[in-house]
């Protein structure tokens, strides 16, 4: 199983703000979904074998760890998607990781915590600018890639991540999260991980 972590520091934890129908004011969760998109859809199917996680930090109930499996199941295209992630923010329980959707769960947890979970059985990656070339990197399966939006990730955290994760680059220049996403796949599709 493949892991993307997409963190964000605006995107709201209230599924009031997605009815409104702007997803840029709701934190850039459009920026979100264009990265899920790019971390699970193909052609006319679906990868299976990645779980989504999105780690918001927005207001007004900080911080929420939503993780998506897509299945046959959850039956998604990608109109569904901010739907889903409002139903999901919706449907939060205090104290409890609540399964709400097939393979769709949420749970109030911040990003260090998730990534450390992750940590115990899998290889964990963080996409950095100025990190080692994806190319040059020995992959394992089951591994597990964190990004953040266009702020990046909170500097607290970062400190403390580097010493869990390895730093890597898929290139010289800024890429959207989507962009990045979607190189990461394709290097692990010829690795056939």
């Amino acid at each position: 199983m493949k892991h993307f972590i997409y963190f964000s520091k605006s995107a709201t934890t209230s599924g009031k703000a997605l009815s409104q129908g702007n997803l840029m004011k709701a934190g850039r969760i459009d920026i979100a979904i264009h990265s899920f998109i790019q971390g699970v859809f193909l052609s006319h199917d679906f990868r299976e074998d990645v779980k989504f996680h999105f780690v918001f930090y927005g207001m007004p109930d900080p911080p929420k760890h939503i993780e998506i499996r897509v299945t046959e199941k959850l039956g998604l295209n990608k109109r569904d998607i901010a739907k889903i992630i409002q139903k999901l923010l919706y449907k939060y329980k205090p104290g409890e990781k609540n399964e709400v959707l097939p393979g769709c769960f949420i749970e109030k947890k911040p990003l260090l915590y998730v990534v450390e979970e992750l940590a115990e059985n899998s290889q964990v990656f963080l996409l950095d600018k100025k990190g080692k070339n994806i190319r040059n990197v020995k992959i394992s399966k089951n591994p597990v890639f964190i990004l953040g939006d266009q702020d990046g990730l909170p500097k607290k955290e970062l400190k403390r991540l580097k010493k869990i994760v390895v730093p890597v680059s898929v290139g010289s220049k800024m890429y959207f999260s989507s962009q990045v996403i979607a190189v990461i796949n394709n290097e692990l599709d010829f690795r056939g991980i």
